[in-house]
């Protein structure tokens, strides 16, 4: 509901634009890994400011609670600001949640989020239906403005790159082996080309990445066991990195091996013809 709160929001939905692997579940797979982050590209730097913000979440909670009953007391939300590397001002966020069920005070639970305006969009977002599956669904349903597919997979390349985190192998090979949604490569290997330039470093390759394998093997479980029904094992996604850079470099047309469904009965539910840009049904 914070996402929808966000972008129903009219101060911040027009330029707030969703993205990373909260999205990749909100707006693409309704069976995704599970993700605790909200991670935002803000068109307007200026909204990465501690007032602006604690002014915007308090409205947001007063929507919340008028449509749910679930509180987000304003004693309860942090918000952190501190500089990249790059020198550019981000935010990390924490939004407490008092539900039902939730134990009050300083253990109530928190949603974080990650909000930055140093980063380049290279495709048009895209405004999707969001999957929420609970009784408090709002009437007109929940909206968001999100990076297109092709973008998202693009950033997880390139976040695999610079961080080399367990989560981002995951993403990385699990949106290749569904070959529904697989973009075209040129598509995908030019965000992922604008997305490095923007950075300041070079193309990923597998050659680059070996050296990063214990560090992925050991972080593996740590990282993935509690977002996932059931843990594959490292290795399947490890060999298949190979695979994925040669198809990338259009240099092999790749074995497709079957996707990893976290459990029985999950399915992809939007369509790629939904989703592209290029196919003409971006929204704006």
């Amino acid at each position: 509901m914070v996402a929808w709160g966000i972008s129903s929001h009219e101060a911040i939905n027009a330029s707030w634009i969703f993205k990373g692997g909260t999205c990749l579940k909100k707006c693409f797979f309704e069976t995704y890994r599970f993700s605790e982050d909200l991670d935002f590209t803000l068109a307007d730097p200026s909204h990465i400011h501690e007032n602006f913000l604690k002014t915007v979440f308090a409205e947001i909670g007063e929507r919340i609670y008028g449509q749910t009953g679930i509180e987000l007391p304003s004693d309860y939300q942090r918000f952190e600001m501190y500089e990249n590397p790059r020198g550019h001002k981000c935010c990390q966020g924490r939004i407490g949640y008092q539900g039902p069920v939730s134990p009050p005070g300083r253990n109530m639970p928190r949603i974080k989020l990650d909000l930055t305006a140093d980063e380049i969009v290279a495709l048009p977002p895209i405004s999707l239906p969001a999957f929420h599956s609970y009784s408090d669904v709002p009437s007109d349903d929940i909206t968001i403005r999100s990076y297109a597919y092709e973008e998202v997979f693009g950033e997880k390349v390139r976040a695999l790159a610079e961080r080399a985190r367990p989560r981002d192998l995951y993403d990385v090979i699990n949106l290749f082996r569904n070959a529904e949604s697989r973009p075209d490569a040129a598509v995908l290997r030019d965000v992922l080309l604008q997305k490095c330039t923007f950075k300041g470093i070079d193309l990923p390759t597998f050659d680059q990445l070996k050296p990063h394998r214990p560090l992925l093997e050991s972080g593996w479980a740590q990282m993935l066991e509690h977002q996932l029904p059931a843990l594959p094992p490292v290795e399947t996604f490890w060999d298949e990195l190979s695979v994925f850079f040669g198809w990338l470099g259009d240099s092999m047309a790749p074995r497709i091996p079957a996707a990893h469904i976290g459990s029985p009965g999950e399915k992809i539910v939007h369509a790629r013809t939904q989703l592209l840009p290029i196919s003409g049904t971006v929204q704006s």
